[in-house]
């Protein structure tokens, strides 16, 4: 048998040892570590129980919180109280149990925290978001107190009255009011002067640095012709500017000088120096003799 062995060949050879030597290894091991049949595992009848119970708390405990869910889900209905009330002074829990959603509560108090006030049932209809069967509903409930009703206060009917009285006083025809001094309420006792063209004058007369014709009057929107003859100059200063120090700014910021001629003046003292007088200035194309006569009123040469 063993002669038989050695006549297979060297890598079959290797191959029956391999088997032999595991199968001898299970065999080894079966004997060595023999396997104890499981023994049943006895029930704990005790614990059991307790198992039980505990479930059935935690299932006692969740439908206890579905019925309060359920609950929540199904929100209250406000309960709706007609009852007398005034808009005026009703708070937002009054307006609430009359039956008005909150955003109208919330409309109502603005509207009074503006000044607004109902003199009457029907100023209440004008509500917004307050729908006219709901007002119907709600309006022989409304009871506004005197204090609110239509009237006017007395003092304040006399205020306005002499206001209106002093709004509309003029100046009678012949008077003569200082075009360099005046200011808006005297400007505004001119025929044909109202507040708007009282503050352009005087706003005119401080970009230019004071008039020097009454005829510059013209210059101003909505001035009329026949205004002119209302105003008299008097011996106000004019205010001048420093051709020689003024910036770029200042000297463009006058009505009577643009961009460019600025510019020209700028380019002027950075090459040649100082100016002495307008002359040095017309032979620039950008001056006219018209404005250099406007400027000669308003630059000064120190």
């Amino acid at each position: 048998m063993w002669k038989d062995f050695f006549y297979f060949s060297k890598s079959e050879r290797r191959a029956i040892l391999f088997l032999l030597t595991l199968l001898f290894t299970f065999v080894c091991i079966w004997v060595l570590f023999p396997v104890k049949e499981e023994e049943p595992l006895e029930q704990d009848q005790e614990g059991i129980e307790e198992i039980k119970k505990f479930l059935a708390g935690v299932h006692e405990i969740e439908k206890k919180k579905s019925l309060q869910y359920s609950s929540y889900d199904k929100p209250k209905k406000r309960e709706v109280i007609l009852a007398a009330f005034d808009p005026n002074v009703a708070d937002s829990i009054e307006f609430l149990q009359r039956g008005l959603p909150p955003f109208i509560a919330h409309t109502i108090l603005q509207y009074r925290r503006a000044g607004g006030k109902f003199r009457t049932a029907d100023d209440f209809s004008r509500i917004y978001g307050l729908s006219p069967e709901k007002f119907k509903i709600l309006k022989p409930y409304i009871q506004i107190s005197k204090a609110f009703q239509q009237k006017q206060d007395t003092l304040h009917i006399i205020k306005r009255r002499e206001k209106d009285t002093l709004a509309v006083y003029k100046y009678p025809e012949g008077t003569l009011v200082d075009l360099s001094e005046a200011d808006t309420t005297e400007l505004k006792k001119i025929p044909g002067i109202g507040s708007g063209i009282a503050r352009m004058i005087v706003a005119y007369r401080k970009r230019l640095g004071g008039f020097y014709d009454t005829a510059q009057l013209n210059e101003v929107d909505y001035v009329d012709e026949g205004m002119l003859k209302w105003f008299k100059l008097g011996n106000a200063p004019i205010h001048r500017i420093n051709v020689n120090k003024a910036g770029l700014d200042k000297l463009r910021s006058h009505p009577y000088m643009n961009f460019y001629q600025a510019k020209v003046i700028i380019e002027y003292r950075r090459k040649k120096g100082k100016l002495k007088n307008l002359s040095q200035l017309s032979l620039y194309e950008e001056f006219t003799e018209k404005d250099l006569e406007r400027l000669s009123h308003y630059l000064a040469f120190d």
